[in-house]
């Protein structure tokens, strides 16, 4: 490998860099991201479910993915309500999609009517501790714009995944840290305690596969998932309180709702296990509100207890 491709990628968000026609197909993507946001919220998830019905009927791995999670974490379903949830999981996600535009681009203002927020003392009692708050999160299909919204009552910090796309990740870290304070790398774990030390509410989610480092194994949806000890480390190094939190579209109107709920008293344990399959029945719990709107699309089961044991998704596991 090259040693620019080992060099470690830096995070550019200065737009007048990307001016060079490479990025002009990027700059189209965004200026259609950006126009899609000026339309009415009623067409805009009107947009997203026929998005997420086009989704469904052509990406046939993400939807066998997608059946294969659901079928594992909802085994009482029968073939016709498991199908009928991943269909409406596609149509979840494809609003979700519309909503990167408001997130990115519409002052969260403006959508204040539309906004309930539930559990705001569990917040300010985690910040009468002074040492920070952890908001415990997951990847649900509101994902963009419940962090947007969610800075409408509380200031905060994110701990995002970079784009690999340059651009995309220089418009996407602007809009974040337009509406949070700081867009941290999700790497960037000396910057997460540098901000809980100054009593900082920070974004973060644990629910998805990393892979084999710093994991245990968990039941999450009684399945055994690869589940990270990294929360119970940060807070038992940082002394933060871990409030668990959660962002849905509401059903039958159209308006969002967010939830704050009791921080996780007596955390960590000291047991990585308990922990970690306390954190995975917390999020487990907020994904039984609305189970179409979770990622679903993502491999939650890929690295398995034995590396020989064969896979959930068709091939041999991590």
């Amino acid at each position: 490998m090259s040693q620019s491709k080992k060099r470690k990628r830096v995070r550019d968000t200065q737009l007048s860099h990307y001016l060079h026609p490479r990025w002009w197909p990027t700059w189209l993507v965004i200026g259609f991201i950006w126009l899609l946001a000026k339309l009415p919220m009623r067409v805009q998830w009107s947009t997203g479910v026929f998005l997420g019905e086009l989704a469904y009927r052509t990406l046939n791995r993400r939807k066998h993915i997608t059946r294969v999670n659901i079928g594992l974490c909802f085994p009482e379903l029968n073939d016709e309500e498991r199908e009928a949830r991943v269909r409406k999981s596609f149509h979840s996600n494809g609003i979700g999609i519309m909503e990167i535009g408001l997130a990115w681009f519409r002052d969260p203002e403006s959508l204040r009517k539309l906004t309930r927020v539930h559990g705001l003392e569990y917040v300010d009692a985690g910040l009468a501790n002074g040492k920070g708050i952890l908001l415990l999160g997951g990847h649900y299909s509101t994902l963009d714009l419940g962090g947007s919204l969610v800075t409408m009552f509380i200031e905060a910090d994110v701990m995002q995944r970079d784009h690999n796309n340059g651009l995309m990740n220089a418009i996407m870290t602007r809009a974040r840290e337009k509406r949070y304070g700081v867009a941290l790398n999700s790497k960037d774990l000396r910057g997460l305690f540098r901000r809980l030390k100054d009593n900082r509410i920070v974004w973060y989610a644990t629910d998805q596969d990393y892979g084999r480092k710093g994991i245990v194994f968990a039941p999450f949806f009684s399945v055994p998932a690869a589940s990270i000890t990294a929360t119970a480390r940060i807070a038992e190094r940082s002394g933060c309180t871990v409030v668990p939190f959660s962002h849905f579209r509401r059903e039958g109107e159209i308006g969002y709702d967010i939830y704050f709920h009791p921080p996780l008293n007596n955390f960590p344990s000291g047991d990585d296990v308990a922990d970690a399959t306390r954190v995975n029945l917390t999020i487990e719990n907020e994904i039984r509100r609305y189970p179409d709107q979770y990622l679903w699309m993502h491999r939650r089961f890929k690295t398995r207890p034995s590396s020989n044991e064969p896979g959930f998704y068709g091939k041999k596991r991590a």
